[in-house]
Order: structure tokens, then sequence, then C-alpha cells
């Protein structure tokens, strides 16, 4: 019995503090003027009140009240969606491409530049970015692994009717990650590492009605990270990630922007830039189960019928009655998505300034999972 009571005390002291550092932080974060590229992904670190963003060509660090305690610069490549391990660092999704938007990129960063394509996810030691403008390259604060699973669907070409044509499962790259457990178990508290494809949108095509999800486990790859050199991208990391898995979302215009695990529900958010296909209802959020275990199922790809795993939307949201697609209508979470605890995010709200510089306000939010109105904005 006295055991019982003890460890009932401190589940309640530990319920307790957790509730405490979520009700202590603030309504709304500003991220500050932060140039021409427009924010990607947002993480923070609310034991030691740190807020990281995601600028595409940099990685900003402030504190909760938004003041800038330091960045990471000179990327000519596009960072994504952010997340934090348990070890403490900071992943985020790096692409380098020659598509329209790395040429964009370019073009805004002035450079002219052909690099080969190259997707790797960056690891940050947040530990380490104590001042602005560390430089990406020079400073011994970034390693990154080669993401080749995804390289292959890029660079493939497939052929869909009687044409052949690039991208396999019409793959742009990688975008959204988050780290979460085995998708389906309830017995392992070990977290893997969720890398969503970036999708072309391209409402002619037939093969790019399902999102694509690499599962890997990190705890290895200390053998594969490697320092950042941009002018010669190295090929370091694994073979081939642990799962492939699909979802059927119906078309999106670059995939999965944003991901993010929600411990107080056990589920995956997933928010996208919507689609254009008439015959899908064309939801800006969807929220993957992660108590369902994958299932078996086949698509066509490249002329064949393959076998994939794909993984089940939650039974929630607005259902579309002619694909039995669920989701919701939501405008923001695509360039910030970041679950707090009890059922609490901050989302961003990207906008331009008046001078043509991008800035993000992060706002705190509280999930209902009503149709209408998935999240209510917290006051």
């Amino acid at each position: 019995m006295k055991k019982i009571i003890l460890f009932l005390l401190f589940l309640t002291a530990f319920i307790q503090r957790s509730q405490s550092q979520t009700t202590n932080l603030p309504d709304s974060i500003y991220s500050g003027k932060q140039g021409g590229l427009h924010v990607q992904g947002v993480v923070v670190d609310q034991a030691k009140g740190y807020v990281y963003f995601s600028f595409t060509d940099k990685l900003i660090k402030t504190d909760l009240s938004g003041k800038l305690i330091g960045s990471v610069t000179g990327f000519v490549g596009h960072l994504g969606d952010l997340d934090f391990a348990d070890d403490g660092k900071i992943y985020g999704s790096l692409e380098y491409k020659n598509d329209a938007i790395g040429k964009g990129i370019k073009k805004e960063l002035r450079l002219q530049t052909v690099n080969e394509d190259g997707f790797y996810i960056a690891i940050f030691d947040a530990s380490r970015i104590v001042r602005p403008n560390m430089n990406a390259e020079k400073e011994d604060l970034l390693r990154t692994v080669y993401i080749k699973e995804a390289v292959n669907d890029y660079t493939a070409k497939v052929k869909v009717g009687d044409q052949e044509i690039p991208h396999r499962f019409a793959c742009s790259g990688i975008d959204g990650l988050a780290f979460a457990p085995a998708i389906g178990s309830t017995k392992s508290a070990k977290k893997f590492l969720y890398v969503a494809y970036g999708i072309y949108g391209d409402p002619v095509r037939t093969d790019n009605d399902h999102q694509v999800i690499l599962q890997y486990d990190v705890s290895d790859w200390d053998k594969y990270a490697q320092p950042l050199s941009q002018e010669k991208l190295h090929h370091s990391g694994p073979e081939k990630p642990l799962e492939k898995y699909f979802v059927k979302t119906g078309n999106t215009r670059y995939g999965i922007q944003n991901l993010a695990y929600d411990p107080s529900t056990g589920n995956l958010f997933a928010a996208v830039y919507h689609g254009a296909k008439t015959q899908f209802p064309n939801y800006d959020l969807f929220v993957i189960n992660g108590k369902k275990k994958p299932k078996e199922d086949h698509i066509s790809s490249d002329g064949q019928d393959i076998k994939i795993k794909t993984l089940s939307l939650l039974e929630a949201g607005v259902k579309d009655a002619r694909s039995g697609i669920r989701g919701w209508f939501f405008p923001w979470g695509a360039t910030g998505l970041c679950p707090l605890g009890d059922g609490l995010f901050y989302i961003s709200h990207q906008e331009k300034a008046k001078d043509g510089q991008q800035q993000s306000t992060l706002h705190k939010y509280k999930w209902t999972g009503d149709s209408l109105n998935p999240f209510v904005l917290v006051k």
C-alpha cells in the first residue's frame, strides 16, 4: 500500500509539473523579421526556455520572449521542418535540388551555383548555438546524414500510362519530420524518426495521391553523420529506411510540410498546402492514427502493381463522401506546428512585413478535434 501511495504522489507531482510548464508558456512568440525566405518549421525547448525557427536558409534561436540568442546561417539549400531527439539534438530536413523551389531559393540568395540533388537530415547541437550568424559549414555544431531512399525516388523516372515522367511517387524531396514511437505499438517507448516526402502536386499525375513517410532508427547514426560541405555533397547515410509507409490523403502541394507527434493523443499531425484535384476534398490538415497498426495494400507505380504498407487517418474531422478521406480545413500549421503537451500546440502564423521581410508569430492553440474548429486560440 505504501508503494502505491508513493507512486500516486509521484504521478500527481509529475502531472502538475507538466501542466505548469505548458501554462507558463506565453500565448504568442514573435520571430522578428528574417529576410526574404519564409519560415518552414519550429520547435520549442520548454525545459530550457528556447525556441528554434527554420527560415529556409537559416536556423534562428530565441528565448520565450522572442529575443534573439543565436542563429546558424549560410545554407544554400532548403532547411525545413524541425524536431527534438531524446538526446536534445535538433533534427531538420535539408534539401539541395535544382527544381523550381531550389531555383527560387538561389534567386533570393543571388546565387548561380548548380549543386547535385541531395537530401539530408541536419543534426544541430543546440547548446552550441550561442551567437548570431554562426556559419553552418565552419562552426562545429552541425552534422548531416544522407537520405538515399528519397534521392533514389526523386531522381527516378517512371512510366505513367504511355509516358515516362520524373520522380517516383512524385517525390520532390523531404520536408516534414517527427520523432514518435512505432506506429500501432503500445508496448515500446522507443522513438523513431519519421521523414515525410515532399510530393509534387501536379493535378495531371495519378501517382501523387499518397503521402510517403520513411521510418528510421537513429541510434546508430553517429557512423553516418558528416560535417556539411555544400560544394561537395556527401553520400553517407543508411542504405534503406526501416519502413516505408504510405498515407492516402489525396492531392497536396509539396506534401507534408510539418509533421508533429502529439504525445497527449498518440497521433501524428500532418499540415500541408492543400491540393487542387477536384475529386478530393483538399484538406489542409490530416491526423495519422498512431495506435492503428500499418496495413498491407497495393498501389500502381512505374507500370507495376507494388505491395506497400499504409497508415490510417484518424476517424475524425470532416469525411469526404466521395473519397472517404478525413481531414480538416485549417489555414495554419504548414509553416510550423509544435505540440506542447496537454493538448496544446504552438502554431506558426507566417506573414510578409511591409518591407518584404518574412516573419512568424507562434500562437498557442488548444486541440479540440472538432470538424469545423479543430484548434481554438488560447487567450
